[in-house]
């Protein structure tokens, strides 16, 4: 790793305010977006209005300012640690990429498709299939330092996973949404879901590390801590402020169904649990040190939510099942991040016992 490397310990050291009660927030954005999108919809149109290839203008500048930020904290030199934890780092690589997004898919068939397509909108069920897709498809880039942090996990481990994932997902992301929306006979935009990939993923990515370079090289990581004390609350503000639109446009269905919100959160705190106890589980299995399997199980669980919500704007629009679905993911990140902390935290002896038994037997060697 080089010595310009911003670890979990130096960006995180814990959360803010706004991080901490994000939930609230949203909440209160819910509150907000309801009342300004019934008062107020002729503005709310006009914003929708404002689109220039399909893209909405001012929603991208949010998802600019949103991203930007939490991708200026990834030091792509970190692939480099990444044979230093290879188990560990396979082990999140195969959760992230070859289970969770189709088991999202699978939940969201069973529980959104037919369990509760009863009780929701029939002309959207398929789009908040869709919006459940595209929350699991992409893996966290920003949270994860902060759970890692409070899992006490090991911060060069996390830095070179998200790295690998970031790189991952400019090639991965499209493929794995196109071909799981497909199997869900839901059309694929295919020209839209790339152009979401590339202003989404590839611009901010050399954008952050454009702006991460020449800090680094007026004053190194103080610069760049600096640089995100002062972007991260924009930030957060930017995510607030879409949640706020998407919500006005969400309004009148969510005042008239608002049970549609606690629905959609079941399959997303059923994946979040089912894919962080697998990678919990893995790592045990194969040795992997506690400090390592924590972070992997947390990044294999959580979702770049501030990808997903751009993407399904893009692709179905403000008013879409597939915008809303995304958002409850948002709704729901921080208390169940939370809990999976506390719960790999407080199994730590457990783990470590199973974990040292794999050793011993290893060493010794098959008795006769």
């Amino acid at each position: 790793m080089t010595d310009d490397s911003t670890t979990p310990k130096d960006t995180a050291t814990e959360m803010s305010i706004f991080e901490r009660y994000l939930t609230i927030w949203v909440a209160a954005c819910i509150v907000v977006g309801v009342a300004l999108g019934h008062f107020f919809p002729d503005v709310f149109q006009e914003i929708g209005a404002m689109e220039f290839a399909q893209v909405n203008l001012p929603v991208a500048v949010l998802i600019w300012l949103m991203i930007i930020p939490m991708l200026v904290k990834i030091d792509f030199a970190a692939l480099g640690q990444v044979k230093e934890h290879w188990r560990g780092v396979g082990v999140t690589l195969f959760i992230n990429w070859a289970v969770k997004p189709f088991s999202m898919a699978a939940l969201a068939w069973l529980f959104i498709g037919n369990l509760f397509a009863p009780y929701l909108p029939a002309d959207q069920v398929n789009s908040y299939i869709a919006g459940l897709i595209i929350l699991a498809a992409a893996p966290c880039t920003a949270m994860v330092f902060v759970w890692s942090n409070l899992s006490d996990g090991e911060p060069h481990f996390t830095l070179s996973q998200v790295a690998v994932n970031d790189v991952i997902m400019v090639f991965a992301f499209a493929p794995i949404v196109g071909l799981l929306l497909g199997l869900s006979a839901i059309t694929v935009p295919w020209e839209t879901l790339f152009l979401s990939v590339v202003l989404y993923i590839v611009v901010p990515v050399i954008i952050a590390q454009i702006l991460r370079r020449q800090l680094i090289a007026v004053g190194g990581v103080a610069a760049v801590d600096a640089a995100l004390k002062r972007l991260g609350p924009a930030s957060l503000v930017a995510l607030l402020a879409t949640l706020v639109l998407l919500f006005g446009f969400q309004g009148e269905q969510i005042i008239t169904q608002p049970l549609i919100i606690a629905l959609l959160a079941v399959p997303i705190l059923i994946q979040v649990y089912f894919n962080s106890g697998l990678a919990y589980l893995l790592n045990r299995t194969f040795g992997v040190a506690h400090c390592v399997a924590a972070p992997s199980a947390l990044i294999g669980a959580s979702n770049f939510f501030e990808l997903a919500v751009a993407t399904a704007i893009v692709l179905f629009g403000f008013e879409s099942g597939a915008a809303l679905a995304t958002v409850v993911g948002v709704l729901v990140e921080v208390p169940v991040m939370l809990s999976v902390v506390r719960i790999v935290n407080a199994s730590k002896g457990w783990y470590e016992s199973g974990r040292s038994f794999r050793r011993r037997a290893e060493t010794q060697g098959p008795t006769n």
